[in-house]
């Protein structure tokens, strides 16, 4: 679905990703892993627009997308979530689901002073949509309190009930389980099962946490230095002593870390 082809993105003579190629299969949730620094973030960015690359090619479904920029692949079902959730935090959890499809006929001046019909008629759809994937996220409870005001595994869980506004088609999410209670993880983890089985979404996960990438994700890319270094079932991986020397160092104590 996704091909990156020896994409590069240079900051001045530091290479954040350095000639990275990989592939993301239609249907999958792919975990994506690798120390502080080795480029993930910037692979995303790069990905959904955010930077352009200094070389290389991004493909979505044989279509050239690289560079374009964000709202370009919103529209082509692309989107991706940050480590830090990005909510309207005065406005409410259902607002803020209800503000996320394009083309709402309350954004132009004109609809506002001769469409207000049609604009009511929007909105009662939308807060309809908006309630059900609050039910299906478990957080139906919350439709009316401040999205700013809720925990930080909730937001994590409105975050993806964005992506639920719009036909996603593939969604990057970047450390989902950061801060977030084990309880929640759990909840999170299983909204996007169900989001991939029940509704085709594809994943990319960016993610620290190894017990959460088991559950999720496979197969499983390890990024290193900004380049691939290797992929394939977390069991392979945690036995690759590449992956283990580059992840973590040789060391026995290290190894016990990555969960070798």
């Amino acid at each position: 679905m996704i091909r990156v082809e020896n994409v590069v993105k240079a900051f001045g003579g530091f290479h954040a990703v350095d000639g990275a190629t990989l592939e993301i299969s239609q249907g999958s949730i792919t975990g994506l892993i690798g120390p502080n620094g080795a480029g993930k973030t910037t692979l995303f960015n790069v990905i959904a627009g955010v930077l352009p690359p200094t070389s290389g090619r991004v493909t979505m479904l044989g279509e050239d997308i690289t560079g374009l920029p964000p709202h370009d692949l919103f529209h082509r079902g692309l989107l991706r979530t940050f480590q830090i959730a990005h909510e309207f935090h005065s406005m409410t959890c259902r607002e803020n689901l209800m503000t996320v499809p394009p083309g709402q006929s309350g954004e132009t001046l004109w609809n506002t002073w001769f469409g207000r019909k049609r604009i009511a008629e929007e909105e009662r759809a939308l807060r309809a949509k908006a309630d059900e994937v609050l039910e299906f996220l478990t957080i139906e409870h919350l439709a009316d309190h401040p999205a700013g005001a809720v925990s930080g595994g909730q937001k994590k869980l409105l975050e993806l009930g964005r992506t639920m506004m719009v036909n996603a088609r593939v969604v990057f999410l970047d450390e989902v389980g950061a801060g977030v209670n084990r309880t929640l993880l759990y909840t999170i983890s299983d909204t996007i099962k169900r989001l991939n089985e029940e509704r085709g979404y594809t994943f990319v996960v960016i993610e620290h946490d190894m017990d959460f990438i088991e559950r999720l994700c496979d197969p499983v890319i390890c990024m290193a230095s900004g380049k691939v270094l290797a992929e394939g079932s977390l069991a392979e991986i945690k036995a690759n002593e590449q992956v283990i020397e580059a992840y973590l160092g040789t060391g026995l104590k290290n190894k016990e870390k990555l969960g070798a």
